[in-house]
């Protein structure tokens, strides 16, 4: 019965919603970023290096057992046709976009910390009035009395 009332006060502290919120948000940014990397990224950097696109990158460590048929020239074909590949430009596809999700979380994070740094009050100052020191030496003198 006690985990029970406190999954509920867990629930409603609203953590177990922003959890969920955030999870989803990360997998359309995923989505968004992964999009980006091959329909965008990738085709400027192959236009500008006049290299093939990344994810046809590959090398063919075993060949398929039947080749008739099956396009060499693309990873998913051979490895469907039993083929075996090194398919080095899907993980340089994959590191690009993990580049760009770090940067765009670390750009989100320095903005919420710059908006948390102007959020904050400053320090109140410290009232006026006597200081600890002329409070003891009274105290003291009142003791004498």
């Amino acid at each position: 019965m006690g985990m029970i009332k406190e999954f509920k006060e867990f629930a409603a502290k609203g953590n177990l919603v922003d959890m969920a919120v955030g999870i989803a948000i990360g997998a359309a940014f995923g989505t968004v970023s992964s999009s980006f990397v091959a329909d965008i990224f990738t085709p400027l950097l192959s236009m500008l290096f006049g290299s093939p696109d990344f994810s046809n990158l590959f090398v063919i460590l075993q060949d398929p057992a039947v080749t008739e048929g099956v396009d060499m020239t693309s990873v998913a074909s051979i490895r469907e046709a039993g083929g075996v590949v090194l398919a080095y430009g899907l993980f340089v596809n994959a590191v690009i976009s993990f580049l760009i999700i770090a940067f765009a979380l670390f750009l989100v994070i320095k903005g919420m910390n710059r908006m948390k740094k102007k959020e904050e009050p400053a320090p109140a100052p410290a009232p006026a009035g006597p200081s600890e020191t002329d409070l003891l030496t009274e105290i003291r003198d009142l003791l004498k009395k």
